[in-house]
Order: C-alpha cells, then sequence, then structure tokens
C-alpha cells in the first residue's frame, strides 16, 4: 500500500538562520521568514540573495563548455560552404524547444538547416543509423544533436561511417564511453569546466547558439523557448536557469512569437500571466502531448509558425491530444496499480507493463507510480522481441545509475537521477528485473522509504501579512531546488469550508487560531 503519512522537514527548526545572517539579510526584507527561506536555499550571502531576487545571476561565458570552441568552428565552415545543416532533436518540450532554438538561430546566420525529431513508437530516444543513413543520403554533411546524443556510441561511429560530421550537445549523464564525434559539448563531462552543470536541453542549444550569434537582440528573441523547455524538463531553478527563466518568461509574456499566443489562447491563460507553473502544468504538457500521441514536429511547427493562421489550429491539436493523454493516462495507472497490487510485498522496485502501455504513456504513468508509492517505478511497453521502460525514481535512489549496473543486459539506456529509459531484449528481461532489485536492496536496504514534507519555516498566524507575501513572492520563478515556499502554522482549525467556482473545483475557507481569522482559496 501506498506510504500514509510524510515526515515532516521544518527546516526553521533543524537548521535556524543564524544570528549574523539574520543580520544580513535584514536589507532584502524585515520578516525573519524570508531570511530562513533565502538560508535554505544556500542564500546567505546578502548580495548573492539581492542577486538572486532581482534576477541578476550572471551568464557564464559558454566557451567555458567543453569542446564548444570546436563545434562553433564547424558550425561557422559549414554555413560559410553552404553544407546542409541537420539538427537532430527530441521528443519531448526540452528537446523540441531545443530543436526549434537552434534551427532559428543558425537560419538567422543563413544557415541551410533542416530539424529531424525521431519518432518515439517507430525510432524511440536518441540517434538511430536509420534516420543518420537518410540525412546522409539528402547530402547532409553536418548533424548537431540537442538533447540527445550522449550515449549514441554505436551511432557515432556509423555517422563517420557515413561521412557525417557530428556535434553532440546533450546535458544528460554520461555513459563510462564517450561518443566519437567532432564535438560533444554536456556540462556533465567529468573533464568539462563549465561552472554550472544542470542546463536544460534547450538552455546547452542556447549556449551554442550565444557562441555563433554574439548578438544580444538574437539571443532575446530565443529565450522564450528556453524559458519553456528548461521549466518543463524540470531543470533546477537556480544559478543560471532562473535568470535564463526570468528573462525567458518576460519575453513569453510579450508574446512576441505566434505560436505562443495561439498555445496560450488554447490553454485559456491571459496573456501577460504566463508563469513557472503555467509552463510546468499547462504549456509543457500540451508541447510533450504531441511527441506522446503523434508527432512532436506538430509542437515544433506550433513553436516555428510565421503568423497566428498557421499556429492556432496546431495549437488546438496539442490541446485535443492533451486532453486524450490525460484520459489515456488515468486508465494506465489504475492498470498498473492492479498489477502491483496484485503482486506479493510489491518489492523495493515497482514494475507494470504489458503490450497495453503505449509508449508515451509509460513515463508519467510511472511518475504518478512512484509519487504515490514513494518507490522507484518502472512501466513497460512490451513488443515481440523487446521492451521500452521508462522508470521514475525517488530522492534515496539514482536510476539511472542503477540501470549502469544492468548495462550488459540492455540495448540501450539514459536519463537522470530522478527518471531514465531503456530498451530491452525480452529474453533479458527477468534478468534486468532481478538485478535492479539487488542493486536497490544494497541501496536502500538501511533507508526507511518515507516521503518527506520540507517545511520551510513554521510561524505564527499573526506572522502572515501581506508584506510577507509580496516579499516571498521574489523568489519566483519557483521551481525544482527552488519550490514555493512552504509555511506552517500549528493549532489552527477551519471554522468554514465550502466549493466555490463554476466547475467547484476550488474550496474556500475561513481558517482560525483562536485569535485571527483567515479566508483563504
Amino acid at each position: 500500500m501506498p506510504p500514509k503519512s510524510k515526515r515532516w522537514n521544518v527546516k526553521s527548526a533543524k537548521s535556524p538562520v543564524p544570528p549574523a545572517v539574520q543580520s544580513r539579510l535584514r536589507g532584502l526584507s524585515s520578516s525573519p521568514i524570508v531570511a530562513q527561506v533565502l538560508y535554505n536555499r544556500g542564500l546567505a550571502d546578502p548580495e548573492l540573495a539581492r542577486a538572486f531576487l532581482r534576477g541578476e545571476l550572471r551568464l557564464h561565458d559558454p566557451f567555458l563548455l567543453r569542446d564548444l570552441p570546436e563545434a562553433v568552428s564547424r558550425i561557422r565552415q559549414a554555413i560559410r560552404r553552404g553544407e546542409s545543416i541537420a539538427v537532430y532533436g527530441d521528443f519531448d518540450a526540452d528537446g523540441v524547444t531545443a530543436t526549434v532554438l537552434l534551427v532559428q538561430a543558425l537560419r538567422a546566420l543563413d544557415g541551410k538547416v533542416q530539424p529531424y525529431i525521431p519518432d518515439r513508437v517507430d525510432e524511440g530516444y536518441g540517434l538511430n543509423e536509420q534516420a543518420l543513413g537518410k540525412l546522409a543520403g539528402q547530402g547532409v554533411g553536418l548533424v548537431i544533436t540537442v538533447d540527445s546524443g550522449i550515449r549514441s556510441v554505436d551511432e557515432a561511429l556509423y555517422a563517420r561511417q557515413r561521412g557525417l560530421d557530428l556535434i553532440i550537445t546533450d546535458h544528460h549523464f554520461p555513459a563510462h564511453e564517450m561518443p566519437e564525434a567532432l564535438a560533444v559539448v554536456n556540462p556533465k563531462r567529468p573533464d568539462c569546466p563549465y561552472p554550472f552543470k544542470e542546463l536544460s536541453g534547450v538552455g546547452l542549444a542556447f549556449k551554442l547558439a550565444q557562441a555563433l550569434l554574439q548578438s544580444e537582440k538574437d539571443e532575446e528573441e530565443l529565450l522564450d523557448l528556453v524559458a519553456l523547455g528548461t521549466v518543463a524538463d524540470i531543470a533546477p531553478l537556480r544559478d543560471e536557469n532562473r535568470t535564463l527563466v526570468q528573462k525567458g518568461l518576460a519575453r513569453l509574456n510579450a508574446l512576441a512569437r505566434p505560436g505562443v499566443r495561439a498555445l496560450l489562447k488554447s490553454a485559456s491563460i491571459v496573456p501577460g500571466k504566463v508563469d513557472a507553473t503555467a509552463i510546468g502544468f499547462m504549456l509543457g504538457p500540451r508541447l510533450n502531448a504531441a511527441g506522446r500521441l503523434e508527432s512532436a514536429m506538430i509542437a515544433y511547427d506550433l513553436l516555428s509558425a510565421p503568423d497566428l493562421s498557421q499556429a492556432e489550429p496546431l495549437a488546438q491539436k496539442v490541446n485535443s491530444l492533451n486532453r486524450e493523454r490525460q484520459e489515456l493516462t488515468a486508465h494506465a495507472v489504475e492498470e498498473a496499480k492492479a498489477q502491483i497490487e496484485a503482486t506479493p510485498g510489491h518489492g523495493l522496485i515497482l514494475f507494470a507493463g504489458g503490450e497495453q502501455f503505449r509508449a508515451g504513456i509509460v513515463g508519467l504513468v510511472a511518475g504518478r507510480l512512484a509519487d504515490e508509492y514513494h518507490r522507484p517505478a518502472i512501466v513497460m511497453e512490451n513488443s515481440p522481441e523487446t521492451t521500452r521502460g521508462s522508470a521514475r525514481s525517488i530522492p534515496e535512489f539514482h536510476i539511472t545509475s542503477a540501470l549502469d549496473e544492468c548495462r550488459d543486459l540492455l540495448v540501450r539506456h539514459g536519463g537522470h537521477a530522478a527518471a531514465a529509459g531503456f530498451t530491452v531484449r525480452n529474453d533479458n528481461l527477468p534478468a534486468l528485473k532481478e538485478r535492479l532489485l539487488d542493486v536497490a536492496a544494497s541501496r536502500l536496504r538501511d533507508q526507511e522509504l518515507v516521503p518527506t514534507l520540507d517545511v520551510d519555516a513554521e510561524v505564527r498566524f499573526s506572522d502572515l501579512t501581506m508584506d510577507v507575501q509580496r516579499d516571498l513572492a521574489r523568489l519566483e520563478p519557483c521551481g525544482d531546488e527552488n519550490p514555493v515556499p512552504l509555511l506552517c502554522a500549528r493549532n489552527v482549525r477551519v471554522v468554514e469550508a465550502r466549493a466555490v467556482g463554476s466547475d467547484s473545483k476550488h474550496l474556500k475557507l475561513t481558517l482560525s487560531d483562536g485569535t485571527r481569522r483567515f479566508d483563504a482559496i
């Protein structure tokens, strides 16, 4: 059964702000609550905290990225010679926005460029030889990957055999063996000196575009794409990502891109009100739905549309696909839970699968299971010869590292600490499950697997003022590693509660601690 409660981690009790830090941060807010929230996020230095709140964290020099100078040199050579260039992307929102961004940047430099995004079902994630052969046959001389390629060792060799120069830009964790490409740009490379390791795929594509364009105006036109992909990919919103997303949100709300304007209209989002929450829960899922159920090129064409007449039908299409995705996911979650509940003891890793699970939603189903049961979850789509799995994990278990220990059983795999994908031959599937369970047993044996609720501070009801709210709002955009501040007050009771709104999905409350009342939604 799923865990019934959470472990509360009240940070103001475990790690209160030291008086000296409290004093230094007083210039940013008179409230000790705000100082505690900043301190929880590692912002004890007032200058750093001020830059964080104002969105003035500096962007790093793109040429600090290993192999980026070689990549820039080869791309400029291709543009001068009029060579055909392909930008090879991925089918999620991060990969799609990265593809749009780099194609737009190269066209601004008069590059002869075309996008290629693989089909999720027919081709799967990452480079594949059939696609590379097709591009070579079309006369492409240079292939640049975005958001993919770091584990494509065999495919990189094939590209060389077909006479393709290959530049890989990817933010996923490298394997032990690096692909042999003309350039491999990845801040997570052990030998890469770039100071910030957590760029998204579109963020890394932007750094390449920065190095190529060297024009602030041209760079600014790309920042809406960076915000969309970075937030949708749940990249940490700190350091450089925070600045890129803040600038990108301003660009999004300026409605400069017809595809964005049409997307907001289809999602019923008021222009000027786009924030990280809107991207994470409304825009990102719509862009992802195209690649999950049909073709990611629908989302690519939407974001690339030159005018509203072309953008609006595409926005309506992704809206419809997103509704279908929601229905399919809900049914698949119930089927997966039935499989899990029918397995005695469940185990430290949850497995569900079958032919009825569509490739486009297995990751979503795994995420729901991991959240509900607080266990790593793997959901698989079976075909006659191979099985494709999507894994979602918990903070206590690095899922890609676990799959690395099973590499001899896998056709391919890759991902992050919390999310990964893999392909396995069906005859190796039982051994894969057994080994993953062994890895989980060794790493999780002495851990109490209970989800944690991180609370920034315990407060008095009377401390909650509009001044505090305004100060805390300056932490936006919030997301991974900069969560929305969470406060707790004890001995509060609900005086009144009633459903409101046209769909009665909102709850209006009156709360009281005995001396003061608050209305809340």
